[in-house]
């Protein structure tokens, strides 16, 4: 999911990371999945006429091939059709754009963060936008993806760290990512997804079982502000937001602060507003907007509508992690 403000600390390790940075992953651009195309599957997509989300064909997951492999993770034979179909809908194989393993960020602890492709928001300041289509990722299976994880549970007891899946969106993959978590938790490993809650809806009680810990990426309080940042609404993630705090499932807000989009002292205070409801939300991270992911939008022949923005000041990044701390929020 985006965390689309520059990573301030972390000692990083890569493996298969997203070209750059990867600390940023929304996507930006358009997903070429039809009506008529529709079926149920273990994921979900833009139905590409009324922004309506709905199941997407099983083939949206790329197939496993002799070539496969990212970073590491080993080949795969190849599935036929009918084979590659019922792997998807069981949650057996998903769409990977890559992973990597990093301290200080995404969660506590070191943290092997894997990044799954496709993802429903249009973000301006999208810094992975390689991520958006699911078509784009290696298709992976579960058990060898959780091998690489059992490699690093000596890591993660060491640091308190664990497995935290990114994007993209991870729940465009709901059946994927319930099997790698719930694989996770039976190591004894401490799990996190990243995510914007727009898709929040099509993460069942038993997928949140498995979770402890949610990365929430509130872009904005104000739903003009939140729809011109991201393409999408701003209701789904505020009611994602509440099931969370419902559950007292942990949550660690990030708001990522771009001068002239999302800077307002209104829509800050509506972000903060909401995020004092949440009972929760133990800490919030204020992600001050960069350019270091706008040579991939040219590369990818996207528009970048945000070029000329600057950072933001240390002045401004003060005042609003103040407008956070005002509520009595833990604000980074």
């Amino acid at each position: 999911m985006e965390k689309s403000g520059a990573r301030e600390t972390g000692d990083v390790v890569v493996h298969g990371r997203p070209e750059g940075d990867a600390n940023s992953q929304e996507g930006a651009g358009s997903v070429s999945i039809t009506p008529e195309h529709i079926s149920v599957s273990g994921v979900v997509a833009p139905d590409g006429i009324n922004g309506e989300y709905v199941a997407v064909p099983e083939d949206a997951v790329p197939m496993l091939r002799r070539s496969a492999g990212t970073a590491g993770l080993a080949h795969v034979e190849e599935m036929s059709r009918s084979e590659h179909l019922a792997a998807v809908r069981a949650g057996d194989i998903g769409s990977l754009h890559s992973w990597e393993l990093v301290t200080a960020v995404d969660g506590p602890g070191t943290r092997m963060t894997t990044f799954l492709a496709g993802c429903p928001l249009r973000c301006l300041y999208c810094h992975n936008p390689d991520t958006l289509r699911m078509r784009d990722g290696e298709a992976v299976h579960v058990d060898e993806l959780l091998r690489r994880v059992r490699r690093y549970v000596p890591v993660f007891r060491a640091t308190g760290g664990g497995l935290t899946v990114s994007g993209g969106e991870p729940l465009m993959q709901p059946a994927f990512l319930t099997r790698l978590l719930e694989g996770a938790k039976e190591m004894g490993v401490h799990t996190a997804i990243d995510t914007s809650g727009y898709l929040g809806r099509y993460a069942s009680d038993r997928l949140l079982s498995a979770l402890d810990l949610v990365l929430l990426d509130v872009k904005s309080g104000l739903p003009e502000t939140y729809e011109r940042t991201t393409g999408r609404e701003l209701q789904p993630t505020l009611d994602f937001g509440r099931r969370l705090a419902d559950l007292d499932k942990e949550i660690w807000v990030r708001f990522v602060l771009v001068p002239g989009l999302t800077d307002a002292e209104e829509n800050v205070d509506a972000v903060a507003d909401y995020v004092a409801t949440l009972g929760s939300v133990s800490r919030v991270e204020v992600l001050p907007f960069h350019q270091m992911g706008r040579d991939k939008w040219q590369r990818l022949g996207m528009e970048y509508q945000l070029g000329d923005t600057e950072p933001p000041s240390l002045e401004l990044t003060d005042r609003v992690r103040d407008q956070f701390r005002s509520r009595g929020l833990t604000t980074y």
